[in-house]
Parts: structure tokens; C-alpha cells; sequence
């Protein structure tokens, strides 16, 4: 099995006043070489967005965008003519194929929004872009985990054009839980939203990650009160 670690506190930081960003992996004015991706996973950024602040529209294409509203609501406007509130307990996902244009705003004009960004590179390439988002009942990841994103429809999570998985789960202290891969070429990056965990003999807290490859299931030690973020995603790139 081979394992990295990426300490929160060694994430790229970008403070732009309006936008307080955190990258994973290498993104716009931070680079690494050494975090570029994890299989094909791009991009996982941690934004605090302020009040009435956000992106204008921009272009994309050829890649899965996840956003996963942790605190507050996005207001989204794309090309394809969706429009709409996602807030905190949803899942958005685009599929930006062969190109799309799309703004995203905090549709607050007091509070602050914090949102995860996942970019996953596509399946396949050039599809016609196309748009999802859903809310999930925060109940139903109680102690187990909850499927939110998915190739397979019949799994309750938004669709991707990718063989990965993104599962959320909230764990009480004291307890193990395990995950397994759903394929064989995939691997597990697992961001502790919050909370503290062992991992294969590694303590992780509060927005610490890591990324496991070449395993059959991950077994992991909740040392308090957690809420996982499991991407299971194809090591193929």
C-alpha cells in the first residue's frame, strides 16, 4: 500500500479578502510539484467566500466539478440555462465536457460561505455538458457512510462521468469503521472535515488528508466525534 499525507497547515493559502482559499493540490499562483493530483483527482479546494462575493462567469471544460456547501448557500447561474440556490446539505456537480460558462456567488448578503471544490478528470471527453444537484438528508451519514456522488445512478448520488465515488459520513468517538475501494485501480483520498482519526498509524484532525493506493479496505480508528469526506478515485491518470 502506498500512503502520503497532507497536513491542513501545509495546503496552499490564498487570502484575497473576499475569497480565503486553501488548495489540496497545486491551483491558480500555488504550485507544488509534488501535489499536482491523486489519480484523477485534480483539485480539492476549501473556500470561505464573503458576503455577497464569488466568481463571475468563467469557462470550463472537460472536467467533473463537485461543490459541496459546507456553511452557507452558493447562488449558481451556468450557460445552460440553470439558475439556483445550493446550500449546505446539497451536492452540485457539472459535467463541463466539451465547455460551459457559469458563475458562483454566496447568496448571502451577511454571512459568510464555506464550500468544498473537487475538480475530477472525465471518463470521457467532449460530452455535452450537463448539470445535477441534490439534497442529501445529513441523517441518513449517521455512523455509516452516504453516498453523494456516483457512476451508478441506482446509488442515490449525483452522477459523474468518472469511475469514482464520493461518500460523506459522520462518525461518533470511540468506534472503527472501515471503507473498501469499489474497484480495484481506485484509491481512497480521505479529508477529515472535522474531527480526529487514526489512519494506518497516522492521527489526523481537522482538514488533514490522506491518500491511500494499492489497498483492499482502510480501517479507521475514530478517536472523537469525525465527519469524513472518502473520494475513491481510479489511479489510472
Amino acid at each position: 500500500m502506498k500512503k502520503i499525507i497532507h497536513r491542513a497547515e501545509d495546503r496552499g493559502h490564498a487570502n484575497h479578502g473576499w475569497l480565503d482559499a486553501h488548495h489540496s493540490f497545486s491551483f491558480a499562483s500555488y504550485q507544488d510539484d509534488s501535489k499536482v493530483h491523486f489519480g484523477e483527482l485534480r483539485v480539492l479546494n476549501d473556500d470561505t467566500i464573503a458576503p455577497s462575493m464569488g466568481f463571475g462567469k468563467h469557462p470550463h471544460d472537460n472536467m467533473e466539478i463537485v461543490t459541496i456547501p459546507l456553511a452557507g448557500a452558493i447562488k449558481h447561474v451556468d450557460s445552460m440555462g440553470n439558475s439556483g440556490i445550493i446550500k449546505a446539505g446539497d451536492v452540485q456537480i457539472m459535467s463541463a465536457g466539451k465547455g460551459i460558462l457559469h458563475s458562483e456567488h454566496n447568496a448571502s448578503v451577511s454571512e459568510p460561505l464555506n464550500l468544498f471544490q473537487i475538480w475530477v478528470f472525465p471518463k470521457v471527453r467532449n460530452i455535452e455538458p450537463r448539470y445535477e444537484q441534490k439534497t442529501f438528508l445529513v441523517a441518513d451519514r449517521k455512523n455509516k457512510f452516504q453516498t453523494i456522488v456516483s457512476p451508478n445512478k441506482e446509488d442515490g448520488g449525483v452522477w459523474i462521468n468518472q469511475d469514482a465515488w464520493f461518500s460523506l459520513g459522520d462518525f461518533d468517538a470511540h468506534q472503527t469503521v472501515s471503507y473498501a475501494p469499489k474497484l480495484k485501480q481506485n484509491g481512497l483520498y480521505i479529508m477529515l472535515v472535522n474531527g480526529e482519526v487514526e489512519i494506518d498509524g497516522e492521527i489526523l484532525k481537522k482538514r488533514d488528508a490522506i491518500g491511500l493506493s494499492g489497498l483492499e479496505v482502510v480501517t479507521v480508528k475514530v478517536n472523537a466525534d469525525t465527519e469524513l469526506l472518502v473520494l475513491d478515485i481510479p489511479m489510472v491518470y
